[in-house]
């Protein structure tokens, strides 16, 4: 793995320098975490299970993200930085699997805690259909690098934003059930996922898309699933070009910092779950009801 290509005065070597400190302080938050959760770990006891499992699904998607931001690639392009087999697609896409469906249950985990806790059928529904829409999203994901058709990471990625428009409708549900600093940060939670859904939309989408018509229309030949599998263990050309990798970069940047962010803090959820019933909003009380007022008739008909 050689860095002598590394300057300053390349875009890639300083676009790669911040996914490296990225990747460092991410793992740092994460060492963090895991001695936070240590104490609580052997006070709780019979909670030890669960809170290993928010340990190690939020460590596959940080550490996972770390090894893809120190070895950068582009599936279907097969373009990396270091010639090495770790950075083979077939490599780094099943770290990225195993990353991604970690990440989506770390969501259906919390979601399915406070749907249950305020007794929302909707957000416990959304739990439930988040992490099967990702998996079809990481089987269209793997079509695409296998056979080097566009058109699967397209379709890849409108599943990401479905899931990610669901959770947003499951906390925009909870904004009603909580006030104070929760209900902020439920809010900054649907802010967030509103501005990735839109570059979802706006950017990732439309570029697939552009590479599927620009591929259909130059006649591609797209690979078959042998000959795909042979070409994604062996295949890679090393660059450190700016015009190879200027799509990737907006994209990269923001997954390997923002979305790690996320899942640390998807990770503490535990660690503060307990303040949630302080912030519930409080349930509104029917008054007594009214007895009825006695009214006398006389025989007559008249009161």
């Amino acid at each position: 793995m050689s860095v002598e290509w590394f300057t300053w005065t390349n875009p890639v070597a300083v676009w790669w320098a911040f996914l490296v400190t990225v990747s460092g302080a991410n793992i740092a938050l994460w060492s963090s975490l895991r001695r936070r959760f240590q104490p609580r770990a052997s006070a709780l006891g019979f909670g030890v299970a669960r809170i290993n499992i928010m340990i190690l699904l939020c460590a596959a998607y940080v550490f996972g993200c770390a090894f893809r931001s120190v070895l950068p690639r582009a599936d279907v392009q097969r373009i990396v930085l270091f010639d090495t087999w770790l950075s083979s697609v077939f490599v780094g896409r099943s770290v990225a699997t195993i990353a991604e469906v970690c990440f989506v249950i770390q969501w259906a985990i919390v979601l399915r805690y406070v749907g249950r806790m305020v007794k929302s059928d909707t957000v416990t529904n959304i739990s439930t259909a988040i992490v099967p829409l990702i998996l079809v999203a990481e089987l269209c994901s793997w079509y695409a690098v296998i056979t080097t058709n566009y058109l699967g990471n397209a379709i890849e990625n409108s599943l990401w934003a479905v899931t990610f428009v669901l959770i947003a409708i499951a906390l925009f549900r909870l904004l009603y059930d909580f006030h104070g600093p929760v209900r902020v940060a439920v809010a900054t939670m649907v802010a967030g996922i509103a501005f990735y859904v839109a570059f979802l939309i706006v950017v990732d989408v439309p570029m697939y898309l552009g590479r599927w018509h620009a591929d259909v229309a130059g006649g591609k030949e797209l690979l078959g699933l042998f000959s795909g599998l042979y070409d994604v263990a062996t295949r890679w050309t090393v660059t450190h070009d700016v015009a190879r990798w200027r799509d990737e970069i907006p994209w990269m940047s923001l997954y390997f910092s923002a979305a790690v962010w996320s899942s640390l803090a998807l990770c503490s959820f535990d660690l503060v779950k307990h303040h949630l019933p302080r912030y519930r909003r409080p349930l509104a009380i029917p008054g007594p009801a009214r007895q009825p007022f006695p009214v006398r008739v006389s025989s007559s008909g008249k009161l």
